[in-house]
């Protein structure tokens, strides 16, 4: 947004995440001093705990901080527990939203997140919690007539499938896996819980990968307008799936 274009180039020092790209740090004054502080699953440049000291350090140098994030901060991004902590040390600061992963992904891949004919509602899920189980509400989220989100549920793929159809989702439920959505390097695969584990070990996706499970999926192939280099086929559907419609 504008407002964030003005403060990134108000800032002193920018602290950044892994997935902010390198189009948009550049973006920054020239001047500004950059942190790198992104976190890889198994490999975390610097922990949390650490993080929120190092925003209350820098602020209260006098500095003025940006926390550049990729997506939005409330979702998923831990913003809520950065301004948790500038909060109780009384350090002054203001929140700039941005468009979640999820609206984005779905979004380029061509997928109405709801739809009248096919979701009323839509959940986002983190598919790793901070314990690292996924002791999740798989009953709430087997619910028809809705589009499931998972953030950061790639390796955790298996467990995912094999709960919503012991809750009673049908194997035949559409699944779609973007990987780098809304990047020149984005790609989309398309199946059901039945087979999307197949796919993904003959694609072999990487994260980020977003998934997203519900009827909406079926509408991919239709809706599907964003050709990524890498990725010239309208639908961009893996050969073990087939076009989504034929993965009912």
């Amino acid at each position: 947004s504008f407002r964030a274009l003005r403060l990134m180039q108000q800032a002193d020092v920018v602290v950044y995440d892994r997935l902010v790209a390198q189009a948009i740090l550049e973006m920054t004054r020239r001047d500004a001093e950059r942190i790198y502080v992104g976190k890889e699953r198994d490999h975390h440049a610097m922990r949390q705990e650490e993080i929120n000291s190092l925003l209350v350090k820098l602020a209260k140098e006098g500095k003025r901080v940006v926390r550049l994030k990729g997506g939005d901060p409330f979702i998923f991004g831990r913003g809520g527990e950065e301004i948790d902590t500038l909060s109780e040390q009384g350090v002054p600061f203001q929140v700039v939203p941005a468009v979640t992963a999820a609206s984005g992904c779905a979004a380029y891949a061509g997928i109405p997140l709801t739809h009248r004919d096919h979701a009323q509602s839509v959940t986002f899920v983190t598919g790793h919690l901070k314990d690292g189980s996924m002791n999740l509400n798989w009953s709430q989220l087997a619910q028809p007539n809705q589009t499931v989100v998972f953030y950061m549920g790639l390796l955790g793929l298996p467990v995912i499938t094999k709960q919503l159809t012991a809750h009673g989702v049908s194997p035949d439920m559409p699944v779609a896996l973007v990987q780098q959505g809304t990047t020149e390097h984005q790609r989309v695969f398309t199946g059901t819980l039945e087979n999307i584990q197949a796919i993904v070990e003959h694609e072999k996706p990487k994260p980020p990968t977003l998934i997203i499970v519900g009827n909406v999926v079926r509408l991919q192939e239709k809706l599907s307008w964003y050709k990524a280099p890498e990725q010239p086929r309208k639908g961009a559907t893996s050969p073990i799936s087939g076009p989504a419609e034929e993965s009912r």
